[in-house]
């Protein structure tokens, strides 16, 4: 990495730490706030919106990026940026204004159309990517929105998805991808302190929706530029595996799938007995543990690969069904008190 992409990495944290002591009073007298309801993991209203800071810290790592470094391929980092700024901006008026279903999912689709033909134009890649990249766009804007359900669980996600992205891009020989990657680590740890702490502050719809769709984007011009596809996906297969289940589950049982709800494996664990942070850091320790064993999966010879795919299906698995075990463990900790009652 060259000192102006250290830079660069370097400015999206401090910038994501220190925008939001300027952003926050403005969006309290907006009036953008998150009052807690019967379905909410938290219980004080919070100010909702910092994203718009993160979404700052973003762009500024991947100008400083794009202006000083040399550029390996192509415009590709632009057309992530214009991703990024498109959803992040889709979010911020659903978070001021509100959005229709109807409407947001259309212009998530458009978003991710546009994006992904720019990108199959610039690599030279079938046509046929385009609806695939659409898609896939908009599945994992709404997955990042659906999981960020509690305090910690985005800021974590973007972070450790961002250094494996930049760690197997070393490994694929996507140079470019490298510093944008940690960029954007690093901007989501940012936010960490302030979600955190006791500032109640929130992401937003503007956040969650940078957040989805910036990792989707890198992915996808990461993919279409040769990386190996399971490089990419192992860091992304919980919160796909959790909103998937989570999904499944609410169609079986004939309940609306896309009204509100809080049903996902992480908000379970709140249920049983974990805090935020640790329901949190369960999620991530499960999505390092899968991207690890992608990784590996990818270097290791044919019988190894498959080992490791029954490694990762076995993360996955423990992780669906850790309300019920972690519940069991926590309740049989809580025996003498349960037997009180």
């Amino acid at each position: 990495m060259t000192a102006m992409e250290a830079i660069a990495v370097a400015s999206a944290f401090v910038a994501g730490v220190l925008l939001p002591f300027a952003l926050i009073p403005i969006l309290r007298r907006l009036g953008v706030l998150d009052v807690p309801n019967d379905r909410s993991s938290h219980t004080v209203t919070a100010v909702r919106g910092v994203g718009l800071t993160i979404t700052l810290a973003v762009l500024i790592g991947f100008a400083i990026i794009w202006w000083g470094g040399p550029r390996t391929d192509g415009p590709l980092l632009p057309v992530v940026a214009a991703i990024a700024v498109a959803a992040a901006t889709l979010g911020w008026i659903e978070d001021y204004r509100g959005v229709s279903v109807g409407w947001r999912f259309g212009l998530q689709l458009a978003i991710g159309a546009l994006g992904t033909t720019a990108m199959v134009v610039i690599t030279d890649s079938s046509w046929w990517w385009v609806l695939v990249g659409a898609l896939a766009l908009t599945a994992y804007i709404n997955v990042a929105n659906f999981m960020d359900g509690i305090n910690g669980i985005s800021g974590l996600h973007g972070m450790t998805v961002g250094v494996f992205f930049a760690g197997t891009a070393l490994l694929d020989d996507q140079p470019w991808l490298v510093a944008p990657s940690l960029v954007v680590a690093a901007a989501f740890a940012s936010f960490l302190p302030w979600n955190l702490g006791r500032g109640h502050v929130f992401l937003g719809d503007v956040g969650s929706y940078l957040l989805g769709a910036t990792l989707a984007a890198l992915g996808a011009a990461a993919f279409l530029n040769g990386m190996e596809p399971g490089y990419l996906l192992g860091p992304v297969v919980i919160y796909l595996a959790d909103t998937g289940y989570t999904l499944l589950v609410r169609i079986r049982t004939g309940e609306r799938w896309y009204a509100a709800h809080r049903q996902h494996v992480y908000q379970r664990l709140t249920d049983v007995g974990l805090g935020h942070l640790a329901s949190a850091l369960t999620v991530t320790v499960a999505t390092a543990l899968c991207a690890g064993g992608a990784t590996l999966s990818v270097l290791a010879p044919s019988p190894g690969q498959y080992l490791w795919g029954v490694f990762i299906v076995a993360v996955i698995v423990a992780y669906l069904s850790s309300p019920v075990w972690i519940g069991r463990l926590t309740g049989a900790r809580r025996g003498v008190g349960t037997r009180d009652k």
